[in-house]
């Protein structure tokens, strides 16, 4: 009877061991599947992390998003603030920062949610200031503009540099007969003696060397002729033709309304500009002659609305 049971429990210990030799076994497959399992998805997220770090772009600083900033505004001419957000992956704050900076630097203009290369707004300069500024460009307005001139034409001429150039180009066929606001013209053209000159009077403005006021006015209600040749501070497509001088616009909106044509003289530089007075809305306006430096943009827009164009080499 204890043999037996010697016997039995020898079977049942080696059945025991046997069974925790498996259970071991399993044990350690689990523990390495585990091992591996687990072990590879940390490597699979630190690979992924790691490569998600060298795709992603590096933070740019202050100096290089002052630099895609202004060739973005030399590119465009003028750009969002939203625009600028995506493009330099930073907030608006920042953008609103840079762009305080760069003003502070008199590298742009702010306006209404955007930025613009220069500033839009044209302080009154004098006449003798203004002559020394894009001479050859002038000069070479003057010239086309002046090609337009017929046979015993009546043209009106307004104030400005731009003006004193067409004056200078002026070869009269036959007769030619001028109402002038400006005294810098009526004495250029005087040298012509088949020129009849019509100077308006009135207040004398001594920055541009014109008249302006009602005395000027009333004599052009009495007026109707061919061109009227219009100098500008400044072009903007939404606001409009404008000068620096309330009196002077005023003056300018009486010679549109006596002209069967409106010409306006401006350089390439008047282009996206304003000046304190409105003259006319753009769409007053016939004939723009300017010079080689207007952008394709702008070139684009003027045919757009209809309006002839002459760029002046």
């Amino acid at each position: 009877m204890c043999f037996d049971d010697i016997s039995f429990c020898s079977e049942k210990e080696s059945d025991f061991g046997e069974f925790a030799l498996v259970f071991c076994f399993v044990l350690m497959i689990f523990e390495r599947f585990f091992v591996i399992f687990f072990g590879g998805i940390y490597l699979l997220f630190t690979f992924a992390a790691s490569k998600r770090n060298l795709l992603s772009p590096k933070a740019m600083t202050k100096e290089e998003r002052h630099e895609m900033i202004m060739e973005a505004l030399i590119k465009h001419g003028s750009v969002q603030v939203s625009d600028l957000v995506s493009m330099l992956d930073v907030s608006a704050v920042t953008v609103r920062k840079d762009l305080t900076d760069l003003e502070k630097s008199d590298k742009l203009y702010r306006s209404h949610g955007k930025a613009v290369l220069v500033n839009p707004y044209i302080n009154n300069r004098s006449v003798n200031e203004k002559e020394r500024l894009s001479t050859d460009e002038k000069h070479a307005i003057g010239r086309e503009a002046a090609r337009l001139i017929t046979r015993d034409d009546s043209i009106a001429i307004a104030s400005g540099t731009t003006v004193h150039a067409l004056a200078r180009n002026i070869q009269p066929i036959h007769k030619l007969t001028v109402v002038s606001a400006s005294l810098a013209v009526s004495n250029i053209l005087s040298q012509h003696e088949n020129i009849d000159i019509i100077q308006l009077g009135g207040m004398l403005r001594h920055s541009s060397l014109s008249v302006v006021g009602e005395y000027a006015a009333d004599i052009l209600s009495q007026c109707s002729f061919s061109k009227l040749y219009l100098g500008v501070d400044g072009i903007d497509f939404e606001f409009g033709i404008t000068t620096t001088d309330m009196r002077e616009a005023t003056l300018n909106q009486k010679m549109i309304a006596a002209a069967q044509k409106t010409i306006v003289l401006a350089d390439s530089s008047k282009f996206g500009r304003r000046g304190f007075a409105k003259i006319a809305d753009i769409d007053a306006v016939d004939i723009i002659i300017t010079d080689a430096g207007i952008s394709p943009k702008v070139v684009k827009r003027i045919e757009d609305l209809g309006i002839e164009l002459i760029v002046a080499q």
